[in-house]
């Protein structure tokens, strides 16, 4: 009995540390603020990382002049929490348009508003959370499997902070669709659950994401 209980804590270590090494979107996830995931295909970001990502051949380099950036907004919306809460909130939303407006800005004008010849662009933070660290390797042994599942179901485990994006890049004339993509990240892990998560923690996460945003969108419509 104790070597089939040591056999099964082993088995969910094993899929939690293949859970936790992804950086691909589950569809399961996506949460309907892009009109259609079938054309979002696995790619690499500027930066190495595996995003999802769809571009039409409509973007065509030069098309645009512009670049409207529409303010980031949680979707679906997020409801503050003891450990997220919303000035935290708040602050990754306000931190995500910063630095977007920042790096975007070093390839294009930004407009005030959509109109001909100018590009929207519209982020989602999708996911704000925290989960249990994957297991450590040592950490696979019996013994240490008991003292890490006691850990975990009594919240001093590290917790992993967790954030995910979609963005539409649309025409700002007709509002057709013609850029996607899904990412999502991992940002400074908590101490425990009683821990607050602050944008500190994904500060890392969201200055990455906006700078492969400006170096794709170099790369394919400047």
């Amino acid at each position: 009995m104790a070597r089939k209980c040591s056999f099964l804590l082993l088995m969910a270590a094993t899929l939690s540390l293949i859970a936790c090494s992804s950086n691909k979107v589950e569809p399961e996830r996506y949460t309907g603020f892009l009109h259609d995931y079938s054309l979002l295909k696995e790619q690499q970001s500027p930066s190495g990382q595996t995003i999802q990502s769809w571009v039409s051949p409509a973007l065509k380099r030069g098309r645009y002049k512009q670049v409207y950036l529409a303010p980031s907004q949680f979707f679906p919306a997020v409801e503050p929490s003891a450990q997220i809460p919303q000035s935290t909130l708040s602050h990754v939303t306000g931190y995500y348009d910063l630095v977007l407006r920042s790096e975007l800005g070093k390839y294009v004008y930004l407009a005030s508003k959509p109109g001909p010849d100018t590009l929207t662009v519209r982020p989602a933070i999708t996911r704000i959370a925290t989960s249990p660290q994957g297991l450590r390797f040592y950490e696979w042994l019996p013994i240490t499997l008991v003292a890490a599942g006691v850990s975990a179901a009594t919240g001093i485990r590290d917790r992993d902070s967790e954030i995910a994006t979609e963005l539409s890049l649309e025409d700002g004339s007709t509002g057709d669709v013609v850029a996607a993509m899904v990412r999502k990240g991992t940002g400074a892990p908590l101490a425990n659950d009683k821990e607050v998560m602050t944008a500190d923690n994904v500060k890392d996460v969201l200055d990455g994401w906006a700078r492969d945003l400006g170096t794709s969108y170099s790369a394919v419509a400047r």
